[in-house]
């Protein structure tokens, strides 16, 4: 839209910031953020999903995605090489170009190999006085096969990984993968879904009402960028008594909560450490009321106004549906150990443990503490994977053998940090990553063996006598097509993919 009126122009010629008008059967010519209207998006080509994704006012959308069906009006908010799909293109590019460490062993063999292969024609040659075996001899022994057999398996894997919505930033990362044998995940966002919402508001000063409780405890939380303040606000606000305006200071305490100056008045909101810390008296019915909630799941939070507690706030964030399928296949990919690393209290982190299967947990962690249990695996004997969102678990994906973002669709911050990033919600995405990395590493070491034996057959076939340099280029050329379909098989489904057939629907 310009000037209040529709035109078509090319997607180049989209600015930051314009109104672009998506109908049915139309690509999303722009990353943006929809204004209004409501339609279905066929998102396969950034998250690997087919099935299409309903979206409406305020919904995120993205540059090469299919409208399916109804009419948006999108805000452009990346256009060009700044849009998710660009950028996936681009890591793709890098990514099918770097070396993986089986590439640069054969790399180095290939160093010595053709050498000695000269040398050997030649030997052969000055020997026999056979000009036609000399050149023979160079001819089959040429490391064509052996030379493509691994870059030809990393582009197809990677291919095949990036049409199902997992960007694998390269070879290396990809020969890793295929040796994972922990895998670390936090909770909030990856086992769960991610959106808590309060659940109950526990009054603990019978001189106050719930609406009372509710509001200090949003007005504490109004300065607060943590993922758990939000539904307290959402709900303040919806019920009428959200905080107007910002507290006077807010205080972050890691691992505790947070101090709040509200109207003068010191305002506590968090767990039972932070309460001793601040010398609050509890007479137990806080801490009760914490550990009853946190028994069931919920993440408690008290509220002390000044030195009294006044109540307990507790939000709930629901368990993903595929988060136990995500473990149990993890283990049929041979992971052997499946590890929750939170900051959540332990009563809640063993409660979603236990839904879920998790192996162990480790809970009332700090980012510094999860770093520390990932280098922990590791020096136990364990190659990792760190499992969080990209941003607040960076420590910990940094130092793991491969990090891995969720949900990273939105966020190209996870796209550059991630050594793998999951483009989709889909935590079976997981397994499947590491199901083809196995069979990535698998093809490698099948056409290794394939471009070796040949050339071992033709050499012997040619000291023989049995093998002209006629026969020996048709076998020799043949290993290199057999090479290349041996990769290709990889960019077929596979039995445990979650990939599902393309709908014009």
């Amino acid at each position: 839209m310009r000037d209040g009126q529709q035109q078509e122009v090319p997607a180049a010629q989209v600015r930051v910031g314009e109104m672009v008008l998506v109908k049915n059967g139309a690509k999303v010519p722009v990353d943006g953020q929809v204004v209004s209207g409501t339609g279905v998006i066929d998102e396969a080509s950034i998250t690997g999903e087919s099935i299409p994704v309903e979206k409406s006012k305020g919904g995120q959308v993205f540059a090469g995605t299919v409208s399916r069906g109804g009419f948006l009006q999108v805000l452009a908010m990346g256009i060009g090489a700044d849009t998710t799909l660009a950028r996936i293109i681009h890591r793709v590019e890098e990514a099918q170009d770097a070396k993986a460490k089986t590439q640069a062993f054969i790399d180095r063999f290939s160093g010595w190999y053709t050498p000695a292969m000269m040398v050997l024609a030649l030997a052969a040659g000055l020997i026999s006085g056979d000009v036609v075996l000399a050149l023979t001899l160079l001819v089959i022994g040429c490391p064509g096969a052996l030379v493509i057999s691994i870059p030809v398996a990393i582009v197809a894997g990677i291919g095949r990984a990036a049409s199902n919505g997992i960007l694998i930033k390269g070879g290396e990362f990809l020969e890793t993968s295929a040796k994972i044998s922990a895998v670390a995940v936090d909770k909030t966002g990856t086992l769960t879904e991610g959106c808590p919402e309060l659940t109950d508001v526990v009054i603990l000063d019978s001189a106050l009402e719930r609406s009372e409780v509710l509001r200090w405890a949003a007005a504490a939380e109004a300065g607060s960028e943590h993922p758990l303040a939000r539904p307290i606000l959402d709900t303040a606000q919806a019920e009428g008594v959200g905080p107007h305006g910002v507290p006077g200071s807010v205080t972050p305490v890691p691992g505790k909560g947070i101090v709040s100056d509200v109207d003068g008045r010191r305002v506590l909101i968090g767990n039972p450490p932070l309460l001793l810390k601040y010398g609050v008296v509890d007479d137990g019915s806080a801490a009760q009321a914490a550990e009853s909630l946190a028994a069931d799941g919920k993440t408690p939070m008290i509220v002390a106004v000044d030195d009294k507690v006044i109540g307990v706030v507790a939000v709930a964030d629901q368990i993903r549906q595929d988060a136990p399928e995500m473990i149990a296949r993890l283990h049929r990919a041979g992971v052997e150990k499946v590890v929750m690393l939170t900051g959540d209290t332990r009563l809640v982190a063993e409660t979603i443990g236990k839904a879920t299967g998790i192996d162990e947990i480790h809970s009332s962690l700090l980012p510094e503490d999860k770093l520390e249990m990932v280098a922990q695996l590791q020096q136990e004997g364990y190659t990792i994977a760190m499992v969080g969102d990209g941003v607040n678990d960076a420590p910990a994906l940094a130092t793991a053998d491969i990090g891995v973002a969720m949900g990273a669709a939105g966020s190209a911050v996870a796209v550059e940090t991630a050594d793998i990033a999951l483009m989709g919600d889909n935590l079976l995405k997981l397994p499947e990553a590491i199901g083809l990395a196995k069979r990535t590493v698998s093809v490698m070491r099948q056409n290794i063996a394939i471009a070796l034996i040949t050339v071992m057959l033709l050499l012997a076939g040619v000291f023989a006598g049995g093998v002209t340099m006629s026969i020996g280029m048709l076998v020799h050329e043949a290993s290199v097509l057999v090479v290349i379909a041996n990769a290709m098989r990889l960019l077929r489904n596979s039995p445990g993919s979650t990939a599902m057939p393309k709908s014009d629907v």
